[in-house]
């Protein structure tokens, strides 16, 4: 139960945050669960964290800390009437309908074929579903921060309507992601999973809330920059997170014992040197020179 709790409270703080700042700085920012994960896993379950997963940790912190600093002003939504219209974009209409089309298709056509074999078949299910998911929680926010402002927010049929499609997408992630970790082992799915997600995430923000329309270049930089450096530390911490590091793994000038160059030479030079002793031994050597000695006598008598 305890478990449950705290897993209930982080949920709600996230949904927090989407009502608050944009979704294009909220879901990349959702490493740094994977990073604390990590961490405690290391402290309290003595679980191993090799230099990969160090790594992985510093390049989630360094790729958030860039989002943070750049992440993109979306667009004033105050009110359930401003995120009817914002639904009512023909952009955002396209977008819905090209991401219900090839979710269909995933999930009727190439899940019978290819879901065994190829992980992404179902991941992309989940992020593309997310992405609308991600939406109606940002509406449900909206209509969360009308209800306690005191306005008759229980009427209106808008968020009625977000709520049940946001069960239902979440539904449909919870049901091929499991699929999805039942077949594939987690370090494979878990970054794959992140990467498209919040790829997915962000395209869908950026045509529904208009979040990078008034971006200046460096901002824009900025931000791909950051989600790149995540995804970098998200790859390492999860694909290398059973391999062993041994100073093996190092090039030959930074083993032991092998730092300074004059040392190798010199070592191979003796290797060199033992190589080129003759091949006969010793006892044969002084056999080999007494008969000389014997035919020399010989000739001179």
């Amino acid at each position: 139960m305890e478990i449950l709790f705290r897993v209930g409270v982080g949920e709600a703080a996230n949904f927090a945050a989407y009502a608050f700042a944009p979704a294009t700085l909220v879901t990349p920012l959702g490493a740094l669960s994977v990073l604390v994960s990590a961490v405690l896993s290391s402290t309290f379950l003595n679980e191993q964290l090799n230099v990969h997963g160090k790594i992985g940790c510093l390049l989630s912190i360094l790729g958030s800390t860039v989002m943070v600093i750049h992440a993109p002003q979306e667009e004033e939504v105050s009110s359930l009437e401003s995120m009817a219209e914002k639904l009512k974009d023909p952009g955002f209409i396209v977008f819905a309908v090209c991401v219900l089309v090839s979710s269909l298709l995933l999930i009727f056509v190439a899940g019978p074929r290819y879901g065994q074999s190829n992980v992404l078949v179902y991941v992309l299910v989940c992020s593309a579903i997310g992405s609308l998911s991600v939406s109606c929680v940002k509406g449900l926010g909206i209509a969360l921060k009308e209800l306690f402002s005191g306005k008759p927010v229980l009427k209106e049929p808008l968020g009625w309507v977000l709520l049940v499609c946001l069960v239902i997408c979440v539904s449909i992630q919870i049901n091929y992601l499991n699929k999805a970790l039942d077949i594939f082992n987690t370090s494979v799915v878990t970054p794959i999973y992140y990467v498209l997600f919040t790829t997915s995430v962000m395209m869908c923000s950026a045509i529904l809330f208009k979040e990078w329309q008034h971006m200046v270049l460096d901002n824009i930089i900025g931000t791909i920059s950051g989600f790149l450096t995540i995804v970098s530390g998200i790859f390492l911490l999860h694909a290398f997170r059973d391999m062993p590091f041994t100073p093996d793994l190092l090039p030959l000038f930074l083993q032991q014992g092998r730092t300074d160059p004059r040392i190798s030479w010199r070592s191979a030079d003796r290797h060199q040197s033992c190589q080129h002793q003759p091949l006969l031994p010793s006892e044969d050597k002084s056999s080999q020179s007494a008969e000389e000695e014997e035919e020399e006598e010989g000739e001179s008598v």
